[in-house]
């Protein structure tokens, strides 16, 4: 009560001492009364001794019912339907935020997914045909690309300009992907492979074993960080003939940050579209394993790298989070809340981080990644009836989603839902790959102190919603933050 009502409290007790003052006062002076009376004769003594007691007993209860009916009108008492009025207004607070801040118009969503997928068609099959010049013993693009991320999993939030692209390619006939795990290698929290050559190839194919191989234990194996470059320098090349077919649609640029994806930004021409909205969208080199797996580059753990994390490669399972999702909407009840809560919580992370400091700020977004909240909606869907996350228990489900996330950090366990999980039901069909793969903790990378901190900053953020959002929702805090080398959402790229 105290964290809910705090001004009800206040204007209580101010109350509470005028109230008891004057019945102190009241009662001094019927007893001063009754002591001048008793200074009269026998008669009148014997008249005001019956007739005080009553007037005192009158006068204090009905200065009792007084204060009985003051302290439930301060919020000291009782009040039926009270909890009932916060939680109303809790809703309507997290409602007109979503409706007024989250939510994506499904016509300009449409809009923007339709322009990038032209423009990224034309980019890849552009890069394609001039991939194919050099010679079987080079890389080239397979000459599709895949959709993923929020966007197209149907929780983005705020608006549609950042789009994530996976772009496969093509390994020479004599390279065979054979994933190894290395996870004492690779960065805690994920999953790595690496693409090791196979026992003489490299003295066969010297020219693109010294191009995109690097040694790792004595071994050669195809490096993500050199095939991130050629392929940065590769769409480069093949911009200038896709930007003079698309002058009269929109203008087109590539920017690209060292051991970043490369941006494709996209500016609309204002008679193209209705939705004048400047777009980017990361396009991310793709290794195919078969079973829509993809094993996409590591972030550069420093401002060098090392032989390490080049060597190695990030295991991506978008598809069948799309699929998972596209399950879960067909099982669920048709207002169903749960990619709601998904995008609530989400912006509730993004208002949170304006009133924190660094270093907290940035531990902040990479504990709470979208990935790891993604992952909690998950796990909390399958422990109980898809029917509870109807939207009339959206408050409800909430909670229960930022008390689950609470529970995993102090507790420093979050395991990857695909990896080696099998609890997943069988209807959403996983590759044999994920299921016999080794168990991943998303937590394992941060400290105890860490986890502790944004355990206590989340459940604080839950309690007061409704004062963050009035807070921080000024156009001033609504602008998006820069990021160097342009929009990443988080190391799995979803």
């Amino acid at each position: 009560a105290l964290l809910v009502s705090p001004l009800r409290v206040r204007g209580f007790w101010p109350l509470l001492t005028a109230l008891c003052t004057a019945l102190l006062c009241f009662y001094q002076a019927l007893r001063g009364s009754a002591a001048g009376e008793g200074a009269g004769g026998p008669e009148d003594a014997e008249a005001a001794g019956s007739g005080v007691p009553l007037l005192k007993g009158s006068a204090l209860l009905l200065l009792g019912c007084l204060l009985a009916r003051c302290c439930g009108a301060a919020g000291g008492g009782p009040r039926r339907g009270g909890a009932r009025c916060a939680a109303g207004a809790r809703r309507g607070a997290l409602e007109r935020f979503h409706a007024r801040q989250l939510r994506v118009s499904p016509h300009v969503l449409g809009h923007s997914k339709a322009h990038v997928g032209r423009v990224v068609a034309e980019l890849v099959r552009a890069a394609k045909a001039q991939g194919l010049q050099p010679g079987p013993l080079a890389l080239s693009l397979r000459g599709d690309f895949v959709r993923i991320g929020s966007a197209y999993e149907q929780h983005k939030v705020r608006s549609p300009d950042c789009f994530d692209i996976l772009v496969p390619l093509r390994l020479p006939p004599h390279l065979e992907p054979q994933p190894r795990c290395a996870d004492e290698l690779g960065p805690c929290g994920a999953f790595v492979c690496g693409l090791r050559a196979r026992n003489g190839w490299t003295r066969r194919c010297r020219p693109f074993a010294e191009g995109f191989c690097v040694e790792l234990q004595g071994r050669s194996h195809l490096s993500s960080g050199l095939v991130l470059r050629w392929f940065q320098g590769h769409l480069q090349r093949c911009l200038a003939a896709v930007r003079y077919r698309l002058q009269e649609r929109c203008r087109v640029s590539l920017s690209a940050c060292p051991g970043q994806p490369p941006t494709l930004h996209i500016v609309p021409c204002s008679d193209y579209v209705c939705c004048h909205i400047s777009m980017a969208v990361r396009l991310i080199p793709a290794i195919p394993l078969g079973d829509a797996l993809y094993l996409t580059a590591l972030p550069p753990e420093g401002p060098h790298g090392s032989a390490g994390p080049e060597a190695l490669w990030g295991l991506n399972a978008s598809r069948h989070e799309q699929r998972l999702l596209g399950w879960l909407k067909e099982q669920a009840p048709d207002a169903s809340c749960h990619l709601k809560c998904l995008q609530i919580l989400k912006g509730l992370r993004d208002l949170r981080r304006h009133g924190l400091e660094e270093p907290f700020c940035s531990q902040w977004g990479r504990v709470l990644s979208s990935y790891v909240l993604k992952t909690a909606l998950f796990s909390l869907l399958l422990q109980g009836p898809l029917e509870a996350w109807d939207e009339r228990f959206l408050v409800e489900r909430l909670e229960d989603l930022v008390l689950y996330l609470r529970d995993c950090l102090r507790k420093q366990v979050l395991m990857d839902f695909f990896l080696g999980n099998t609890s997943i039901p069988e209807a959403v069909a996983l590759p044999r790959f994920l299921k016999e793969a080794t168990p991943v903790n998303l937590l394992s990378s941060f400290d105890r102190p860490t986890l502790d901190l944004v355990a206590f900053q989340l459940i604080s953020t839950w309690i007061q919603a409704p004062h963050i959002i009035r807070m921080y929702s000024s156009p001033r805090y609504l602008r998006p933050a820069p990021t160097p080398g342009g929009y990443t959402e988080g190391l799995k790229c979803r």
